[in-house]
C-alpha cells in the first residue's frame, strides 16, 4: 500500500495482528483484523488500531471505513496474557483506544463472521453499522474470568437494548447468534454467509451517496445526544440544521432536486 506522507506519518510502521487496505477509487479503507485462526487483539494492536482510525478520519481519500475479520471469524477477544502483564496506566487506556471508531467522522462499518466475543465485539459496538452473518455469535465472555468487559461493552450495550438484556449477556457470559443479535437491536443488518461481503459492498456504496458533511454532522450529532435530555437534544439539532443550511453541500441538493439530477456533493 503506498499512502501520501501526511498519511504515513500518522500510521504505526508495522501493523501487530492486522492490515489495512485502501481503496481510493471507491473511497473505502477496509481495517481486517488477521491474526489467524482466531484474530485475538493484543494490548498493542489495540493503541495501533486507534491510530489507524485518527489517521483514516484525516485522509481525504477515504469516505466509509470497514472494520472485518480475515478468515472465520471476527475476533474471539483480546490476549489473556496481556491483561495480566498491562500496566493500571496501559489498562486505564484500552476504552479510548476502542472508542476510536465512535470518534471517527466518517462511518464505520463491522461485518462479522464466527466468532465476535470481549474486545471484539466491543469494537463492533464501537461502529455505526453492524452487518453479521448467520455463522455470527455475539459475547463478553469476561464474567468467566472473574472480571467484566473494560472497554465500553456493557456501556454500548445497556444503551442499545436495555438493562434487562446486557445482563443476560454480560452476568450469563450468553453467546447470541446474528438472527437474536438483529431482533435484539445490536445488528443492524443479518444476512446469509454468503452474502456478507456483498451486503457490506452495497452498504458502501449507499453511504457514499450521501453528503460527507451532512453524514459527519449527524454522526456528531447523534453520538452527542445520546445521554442529553430531550430538549437540550433538539436544541443541538437545530443549530446543526442551521448550520448545514449554509454548506455548499445543501445548496448542491436542492439545485439537484429541482433539476431532478444526481447531486455532486463536495462536502463543503
Amino acid at each position: 500500500m503506498t499512502d501520501p506522507a501526511p498519511l504515513s506519518l500518522l500510521l504505526p510502521e508495522a501493523f501487530d495482528g492486522f492490515r489495512l487496505e485502501i481503496d481510493a477509487a471507491r473511497e473505502r479503507a477496509d481495517v481486517i483484523l488477521d491474526r489467524p485462526p482466531l484474530n485475538v487483539v493484543t494490548m498493542a494492536e489495540r493503541e495501533q488500531l486507534r491510530a489507524v482510525f485518527e489517521a483514516l478520519d484525516a485522509d481525504a481519500r477515504v469516505r466509509i471505513v470497514v472494520l472485518r475479520g480475515a478468515g472465520a471469524h471476527f475476533s474471539s477477544g483480546g490476549e489473556i496474557r496481556g491483561f495480566v502483564e498491562a500496566s493500571p496506566e496501559h489498562v486505564s487506556r484500552l476504552a479510548w483506544n476502542v472508542a476510536a471508531p465512535a470518534r471517527c467522522r466518517k462511518p464505520v462499518i463491522a461485518a462479522s463472521r464466527g466468532y465476535c466475543f470481549g474486545v471484539g465485539f466491543e469494537l463492533a459496538l464501537a461502529c455505526d453499522f453492524r452487518i453479521a452473518s448467520e455463522t455470527c455469535l455475539f459475547a463478553l465472555p469476561e464474567q468467566r474470568l472473574g472480571q467484566i468487559p473494560g472497554s465500553g461493552g456493557a456501556a454500548r450495550l445497556q444503551k442499545m437494548i436495555g438493562i434487562t438484556r446486557t445482563k443476560e449477556i454480560v452476568m450469563r457470559s450468553r453467546r447470541i447468534p446474528a438472527r437474536q443479535a438483529f431482533e435484539w437491536g445490536i445488528a443492524t443488518e443479518w444476512v446469509a454467509d454468503a452474502e456478507l461481503e456483498a451486503a457490506t459492498d452495497a452498504l458502501v456504496e449507499e453511504l457514499r451517496g450521501f453528503p460527507p458533511l451532512a453524514q459527519r454532522t449527524a454522526k456528531k450529532l447523534l453520538n452527542d445526544i445520546e445521554d442529553a435530555p430531550l430538549s437540550l437534544a433538539i436544541e443541538l439539532e437545530g443549530q446543526c440544521y442551521g448550520r448545514l443550511r449554509s454548506s455548499d453541500d445543501f445548496r448542491e441538493g436542492v439545485e439537484a432536486f429541482h433539476a431532478k439530477r444526481p447531486p455532486r456533493f463536495r462536502g463543503t
